[in-house]
């Protein structure tokens, strides 16, 4: 009695797995006949030029510094200021309008050279005028103010 009852629920076991592949199979031959591929629409262009995308730009961050000692500063004070002049107008100057005249490095502007002389010679200076000579050296004429006196400060550096 065992093996007909084995047989008779056998057919019922393959009824369903008989559907379950039908549909499958329905299934496949839908997708088929539809196509895998869908129709995307594109994106109109209005303009004859393409703009690259913005990207990311990372700050450098580099493994060395491609220097290995930074560049010293060439213009000092000692490098601006070559040397008092000592002429007969040089004099004048030093006696009538309280104004020192140096020969500066034709690199040097205003400011440095006021600062320069400042430094050198603990002087303040109202105001600088610069020219640059025939022979191609710079010459400056340092007005000070009324508290130094330009006789005091060139007996003080020997140029008198």
């Amino acid at each position: 009695m065992a093996p007909k009852a084995a047989e008779k629920a056998a057919p019922k076991a393959k009824a369903p797995a008989k559907k379950a592949a039908v549909d499958k199979a329905s299934k496949a031959k839908k997708a088929v006949a539809k196509g895998v591929q869908k129709k995307s629409s594109r994106k109109v262009r209005t303009t004859t030029k393409f703009h690259r995308p913005k990207t990311l730009r990372l700050p450098r961050a580099p493994k060395y510094a491609r220097k290995s000692v930074p560049n010293k500063q060439k213009l000092d004070s000692f490098a601006i200021i070559n040397f008092p002049l000592t002429t007969e107008s040089a004099m004048k100057k030093i006696e009538d309008n309280n104004t020192l005249v140096f020969i500066c490095d034709v690199r040097a502007n205003k400011r440095q050279i006021k600062d320069a002389v400042k430094r050198l010679y603990d002087i303040e200076a109202n105001r600088i005028n610069t020219l640059i000579r025939p022979d191609g050296k710079k010459k400056a004429y340092v007005r000070l103010t009324s508290d130094f006196d330009a006789l005091d400060v060139a007996n003080k550096i020997g140029i008198i």
